[in-house]
């Protein structure tokens, strides 16, 4: 099956990246400015038609794999309030609703979504889904007891916050494996985005995995619009750039993290 799942993260205004969400230098390169994604909907709205506009409940349906048509979703992680008091109202403007990712134990922190905030963007249409409880730095080197607190725990306390089950779920920090997907469809979870870049999901035991594209601050309106529309070159180099991070990730393990937070303080 095909997908073309965008990520973001936060979308700010003049109140500065920290405001929602996690703060610093590494988070802000995943914080779009508001003017900027206003122009990424135009142009991903003008090459995706509604017919393309499924929500990831729907993935998993008889319905959905019988069309034949390569959905794309908007998704957005960590569960910052400008999913609520901005994010969701852009979407809305141009017919979207979008996959709200969040990470349970910061709901009612300052810059994350309260309880009531998460309930209205349910209510509105929006999925909202888990981003673990604790935003494991390296979460596919998590033991399997804690992968089991990470993935159920979020799970469920979403669950009961909405009143509603919570099958939708995205891998924290990029560190994929296939048992990071197992503990997870073992707790439920039906559709597991990671940040992966491709547009080939696959079952891992109950769970359909799903890669994304991801778009960060700066990212031109035209990017997504090519990402969205399917082609092959803006996919390419991303495919190329994330698997060479990810050698230099699995090589260098915890130098990778601090030479990165070097960089970006620099």
């Amino acid at each position: 099956m095909r997908v073309l799942a965008l990520q973001y993260h936060d979308v700010v205004g003049p109140e500065g990246p920290d405001a929602s969400g996690f703060p610093g230098p590494a988070a802000a390169t995943y914080k779009l400015d508001a003017t900027n994604f206003a122009a990424h909907l135009r142009a991903v709205s003008a090459v995706a038609p509604a017919t393309r506009r499924v929500l990831a409940p729907a993935l998993v349906t008889p319905a959905a794999r019988a069309a034949g048509v390569t959905p794309v979703l908007f998704t957005f992680d960590d569960g910052g309030v400008a999913a609520y008091e901005r994010t969701a109202a852009l979407l809305e403007t141009r017919g979207w609703r979008g996959h709200f990712l969040v990470t349970t134990d910061y709901v009612g922190a300052p810059g994350f979504c309260s309880a009531a905030q998460l309930r209205a963007l349910h209510a509105r249409g929006h999925v909202v889904g888990a981003h673990s409880c604790s935003h494991p730095t390296r979460m596919s080197r998590c033991d399997d007891a804690t992968l089991r607190r990470e993935w159920g725990g979020s799970v469920a306390r979403l669950a009961d916050l909405l009143g509603a089950p919570v099958t939708v779920a995205s891998v924290p920090g990029g560190y994929f494996s296939r048992r990071v997907a197992k503990v997870a469809a073992a707790c439920g979870v039906r559709v597991l985005f990671t940040s992966e870049p491709s547009a080939n999901a696959y079952q891992v035991d109950r769970c359909l995995v799903v890669g994304r594209y991801t778009l960060r601050r700066g990212s031109p309106p035209s990017v997504a619009a090519a990402l969205a529309a399917g082609r092959l070159a803006p996919r390419a180099a991303q495919w190329t750039v994330w698997n060479a991070k990810k050698l230099f990730k699995n090589v260098a393990g915890d130098a990778y993290l601090r030479t990165r937070a070097a960089l970006l303080r620099g």
